[in-house]
Order: structure tokens, then C-alpha cells, then sequence
């Protein structure tokens, strides 16, 4: 993961318009405010809920001076468009969603401007699955036990606990920096037909037959239609097993693959419950986790069995890739400043 050049550019001052909103003209179900989650609620039967991508968030806000998880719109459904009622800047990462401000197009991970009254409009990326747009100062909704985010099936947190739709109009925080044009390469990403995640034995993996076991690891899975931000269902080989467990229910967390009776796995994404007894027969490290959550319905995905070292090693590159992008972000800042 090798971050790309920050490009200085042209600066504006910050508005002195006190009503700083941005106004969705383009909306469909399942947009959502997302930051990077809210901790520590699971023994309350509140999960994590936030960004699917939280990679992706944090750079779209260091690109624009906010705190690395302020409140972003998290974008999945294709058009989007929203319009500036004030003068702020705008940070756009994740997938390539063909960004055009007014018009002109943009970048892909990269900030800019925007003067009151401009629009931009965001199409079907041609690879990855979700957008994240960012505004200088974070989407000022509510937080709600500690978090800005949406949790849609419990109707909670973001604008006003649902997906956003057409007429919204969502408040802007306090802008901390000047707004400057900066551009960010986004992290080196598997590409090609099937996607392969790495993932750590869970707590039943043995009691499963070695036949599922077997087939667990080798099998191309299917991203089915009836997944979303809770979960992902997977199709390909029944796996059995499930029906000769016995079990309580336990904590669960977002990257836990279970496996209910009828043999299709489960893979818990950021919506995930708290708690669930289906056996648990993998769990997706955390640094593949945003990996997976760029994938599309119908996409296909490999588990490849790892250990806990390969995965806090993997854990510790993407963090090295965030920390040298916030020193690039903040030496062109220096640079770039007024004086």
C-alpha cells in the first residue's frame, strides 16, 4: 500500500454563512451517514454499525483536515446528488463513482471545493461498491451513544436513523482547515474475478465435518442478493454441520463467517448483531474487512485460512498506509497554507 502525491492547489476561505447544510437532490434506498462506528455497547445489544469501507472514510477525511472519523455519507446506490448551500470543501474515496461538480469531472480520492449553489453527481462506479463523500467540518447530525452513525434496522443515529432521501438537508460542522485541493492515491487492492480475503478459524471450526471444512476453504462463494450492510449471504456448497449443533448464543462481531442450518454461510458485516447462535466457522480479519466491503452483489469471494501473526501484520500495513498518507496530507498542508 503506497500512498500516491498530494497536489496542492487553489485554497478558499471558510464560509461566514451561518446555515451550513448540503441538500440531497438524488437519492436511493440504503445511503446512509456512517462514521467509523460506535464501541463498547455490544453487552447492550448495540453493534458497531459505520463505514463499510472505514479505510476509504478516514482518508476522504484527511484529505480534508477533519478528525479521521468524522461523519460521511456512505454511498451505494447509484445516481447521488447533492447541492452546496455553502461555500465548504468536499473529499470523495472508495469506489470510482465518476465524480462531476457542476459539470466538470474529478478525480477519484481527491478534495476540492465547492461554492454555494454548486452540485455534484456521483454514477455506478465500474468497480468496487461503495462511495464515501466527506465535507469539511463532518456531517453534524446527532451522535448517538457515542456515534453519527445509521444503524437502519433499529432506526437509530445519522439523519434521523434512515437512509437518506431526496430533500434532505444535512448540517455541516465547523470547517478546522482552509479548504485546499489535495488528491490521494487510494491503497493497492486485489483486483480481478474473485476476490480473496483472509480469515482466522473461528470458535466451532473443528466441530464442522472435514468435508465442510474442506470445502469452506477451496470453494468460490457467490455474493448473493440477499445481503446488505448486516450480513452477507454467500451461495456455492452446502456445508452441513449446522443442524447437529447445540450452542448459545455468543458475541459476535463484523467479520465472523457463521453458518445457520441450511448450510449456506453468513459472513457478519458492519450492521452485524451483537449476538448470535449459528456456529462460527471463520472470521475475516479486520484488514480485509473494508476488502470485502467493496464488494458488489454477485461478486464472487475466496477465504484463504491465515494465523493471528499474518493478520496483525496485515493489521499493521494498513495503518503504516494511513499514517503516511495523514504526513503527506499534512506537509503539502503546511506548504500550501497561507502566510
Amino acid at each position: 500500500m503506497i500512498p500516491g502525491s498530494m497536489i496542492p492547489g487553489s485554497m478558499i476561505p471558510g464560509s461566514m454563512i451561518p446555515d451550513r447544510m448540503i441538500e440531497v437532490l438524488e437519492a436511493a434506498t440504503a445511503n446512509t451517514v456512517q462514521d467509523i462506528g460506535r464501541t463498547g455497547f455490544a453487552p447492550i445489544g448495540v453493534g458497531r454499525s459505520g463505514a463499510m469501507d472505514p479505510v476509504a472514510l478516514q482518508v476522504a477525511n484527511m484529505l480534508l483536515g477533519n478528525a479521521t472519523g468524522a461523519a460521511a455519507i456512505e454511498i451505494q446506490v447509484f445516481p447521488f446528488a447533492v447541492r452546496f448551500t455553502t461555500d465548504t470543501a468536499f473529499a470523495i474515496t472508495g469506489a470510482d463513482s465518476e465524480p462531476r461538480l457542476d459539470g466538470v469531472p474529478l478525480p477519484p480520492w481527491w478534495a476540492a471545493p465547492a461554492r454555494a449553489g454548486q452540485v455534484l453527481r456521483l454514477s455506478p462506479p465500474r468497480d468496487g461498491a461503495r462511495s464515501y463523500l466527506a465535507v469539511a467540518g463532518g456531517i453534524d447530525v446527532p451522535a448517538v451513544l457515542g456515534s453519527r452513525s445509521t444503524h437502519l434496522r433499529s432506526a437509530f443515529g445519522g439523519f434521523h436513523g434512515r437512509a437518506l432521501e431526496h430533500g434532505d438537508m444535512l448540517p455541516i460542522g465547523p470547517a478546522a482547515q482552509p479548504a485546499m485541493t489535495l488528491g490521494a492515491a487510494a491503497p493497492e487492492r486485489p483486483v480481478g474475478p474473485v476476490l480473496t480475503v483472509q480469515a482466522l478459524p473461528a470458535a466451532e471450526h473443528d466441530a464442522f465435518p472435514q468435508s465442510a471444512r474442506e470445502a469452506f476453504w477451496s470453494a468460490e462463494w457467490r455474493i448473493t442478493a440477499q445481503s446488505n450492510r448486516h450480513g452477507y449471504r454467500l451461495s456455492g456448497p452446502e456445508l452441513g454441520g449446522g443442524d447437529g449443533f447445540n450452542i448459545r448464543s455468543t458475541p459476535i462481531l463484523p467479520g465472523v463467517v457463521q453458518v445457520p442450518p441450511g448450510g449456506a454461510p453468513i459472513v457478519q458485516m458492519s450492521d452485524a448483531n451483537s449476538a448470535g447462535g449459528y456456529p462460527k466457522i471463520a472470521t475475516v480479519i479486520g484488514a480485509d474487512l473494508p476488502l470485502l466491503g467493496q464488494a458488489r452483489l454477485g461478486s464472487r469471494v475466496r477465504f484463504a485460512k491465515t494465523n493471528y501473526e499474518a493478520a496483525l501484520a496485515a493489521e499493521q500495513a494498513v495503518r503504516a498506509y494511513l499514517a503516511r498518507v495523514q504526513r503527506t496530507i499534512g506537509l503539502f498542508r503546511r506548504n500550501g497554507a497561507p502566510g
